[in-house]
């Protein structure tokens, strides 16, 4: 049964199935936000939403390739005729197609930028109007320290993050009139599936250059969204905040 609109705040956070977007959406739900769970595969969120539920809070799941605009779009807007209302979205999904720029192919290119930027680009649209009609709503986008600095290897993946960096600062001017927040998270170096493969030379170097000695964990920035998204945020907007134990002290 779907939550009653009039108690409960609805947050849709994408790649939520692992990693951070699993931490995001595991402390919305214990902010008594009812979550809704995207990503490719009905699976691994099925169990993330178990998850919420033993422990009382609630959740639904949309298996949703975030790439493909127009099935993002129907979730997007499936979620507010269901619910009546769409209060916080958290656009963490993203993907890597590292290589150097001279022989980055066009297709690693445009699949990092259709997925990190383009898909946030869809779901903030799709989402604004609700906000804007209720006069509430919290846009949390996940970037990187790799937009804010740049990463070599990485032009297509800091592109894309330095693209949600000018996304969200427009949607904070455009949008903040109406008690709509935009604000983007931008991790440092955290403990996941995309840092696992990093060998123990480069992560004592990064571990080395950080002022706090070592890689975050998924729940350091669930931690830093559940502030941006909370009811007490609504006069931060526009913002960067690097959440990344001082690598670049942005």
């Amino acid at each position: 049964m779907s939550p009653d609109p009039a108690e409960k705040r609805v947050a849709f956070v994408t790649g939520a199935s692992r990693g951070i977007g699993k931490a995001i959406s595991l402390s919305q739900a214990q902010q008594g936000r009812h979550v809704v769970l995207v990503s490719r595969s009905e699976g691994p969120l099925s169990e993330v939403k178990s998850l919420i539920e033993e422990s009382g809070g609630s959740a639904s799941v949309r298996a949703v390739d975030v790439s493909d605009a127009a099935a993002l779009k129907d979730a997007v807007e499936g979620v507010i005729e269901e619910f009546g209302r769409l209060d916080v979205v958290v656009n963490n999904a993203g993907v890597t197609r590292d290589g150097l720029v001279m022989r980055m192919s066009d297709e690693d290119f445009e699949t990092v930028i259709q997925t990190n930027l383009m898909s946030a680009f869809i779901t903030c649209r799709s989402a604004a109007r609700a906000m804007m009609k209720h006069r509430f709503g919290r846009i949390v986008n996940i970037a990187s320290t790799s937009g804010v600095v740049g990463n070599p290897g990485q032009a297509n993946y800091a592109a894309s993050k330095a693209g949600l960096i000018g996304l969200t600062k427009s949607l904070a001017r455009e949008l903040g009139g109406k008690g709509v927040t935009a604000n983007v998270i931008a991790p440092g170096f955290v403990e996941t599936d995309m840092t696992a493969a990093l060998g123990d030379a480069i992560r004592s170097k990064v571990t080395e250059a950080m002022a706090i000695k070592r890689l975050g964990k998924p729940e350091d920035i669930a931690d830093a969204v559940s502030y941006v998204a909370s009811e007490g945020a609504g006069y931060l907007t526009g913002q960067v905040i690097c959440v990344d134990g001082g690598l670049t002290m942005c």
